[in-house]
């Protein structure tokens, strides 16, 4: 698969800037894979879609690991902690990555050594002290730095939230039959695409784990709702490779055979994304390219903070 079959248009106006009101008065894009059938819901609506599914979610936490800080020279720069590595070693992404050098002090932060594409190995003194690492999508302050986490999170580890769980409120998780998984998102799951060919996209590998007792549960379940792409990844790795914690590098495209999971619930994502092959894979080019122009022509919100979609 050519990056250029992950292209679309998308209107700026579209891509939301700020979480809705409500987490669950989000719209919910309902596609049944079976019959076709396309329903435009609210994200409150989806215990009635979804059966006796059993509801997989990611409880990673979001640390606030945007660090904005001053060089001994007065210029500025930024790191964006990737993933812990012990010690207080860090990998993260830095810049102006070009103008850093290593054994250069930030503030609390030491340069260690250049990895390249931008990332580095750094020192941190104490715990992140940052700002939630928003995408650059997003131009508007966030007024509650909670809404840039699930309400189910709780094992800090992510540079970057699992944004399908966004839209669940407290009572709408009560409602429905849920286990959890733990994968942290790091560097692969918004790392976009520089490659002409898919398969020649390298992804580093993201930390997950699954209590065995969960697994267990999961893969005696009739049916499987995947709440986002990283439970995907976490629940595919397991069921191909069976190791209940590790790193996985798994790279979903058109042609995967999944074998766990049943139904996905998940945002709109960019264009070139991993993301998007995914979902690609799961429901279909053709008809995630047609569920997209739907969405699209609907005005329903993209990205992060934006609107959901169910594939049955």
């Amino acid at each position: 698969m050519r990056s250029s079959e992950l292209d679309y248009d998308l209107p700026p106006e579209l891509i939301a800037q700020r979480p809705a009101d409500r987490r669950d008065g989000s719209r919910l894009l309902v596609f049944d894979r079976a019959t076709g059938a396309v329903r435009h819901r609210l994200f409150a609506d989806l215990p009635a879609e979804l059966g006796d599914s059993l509801v997989v979610i990611n409880d990673t936490k979001v640390v606030p690991a945007r660090l904005h800080l001053v060089r001994d020279t007065g210029g500025q720069a930024e790191v964006l902690l990737l993933e812990p590595l012990g010690a207080g070693v860090w990998e993260a992404l830095a810049r102006p990555s070009r103008r850093l050098r290593a054994g250069e002090r930030l503030g609390p932060v030491e340069l260690l050594e250049s990895l390249g594409e931008g990332r580095w190995r750094i020192r941190l003194d104490g715990e992140p002290e940052g700002e939630p690492p928003l995408p650059p999508y997003i131009h508007e302050p966030l007024a509650d730095a909670a809404r840039y986490q699930t309400v189910y999170a709780s094992d800090p580890g992510s540079a970057a939230a699992p944004t399908a769980g966004l839209h669940f409120t407290p009572e709408l998780l009560a409602s429905l039959d849920v286990e959890r998984v733990t994968l942290h998102v790091g560097l692969d799951t918004f790392r976009p695409l520089a490659v002409d060919e898919l398969n020649d996209h390298e992804l580093h590998g993201e930390r997950y784990r699954v209590a065995p007792d969960a697994w267990a549960r999961i893969e005696a379940a009739k049916s499987v709702l995947a709440v986002g792409t990283t439970t995907v990844r976490v629940l595919e790795t397991i069921a191909s490779a069976g190791d209940l914690a590790g790193r996985t590098s798994l790279f979903i495209l058109p042609g995967f055979e999944f074998r766990r999971v049943d139904t996905l619930l998940t945002n709109f994502h960019l264009p070139r994304s991993t993301l998007l092959a995914l979902v690609m894979a799961f429901a279909g080019v053709d008809a995630v390219r047609d569920l997209y122009e739907l969405a699209i022509e609907e005005e329903y919100r993209f990205y992060s903070f934006g609107d959901a979609m169910l594939i049955l």
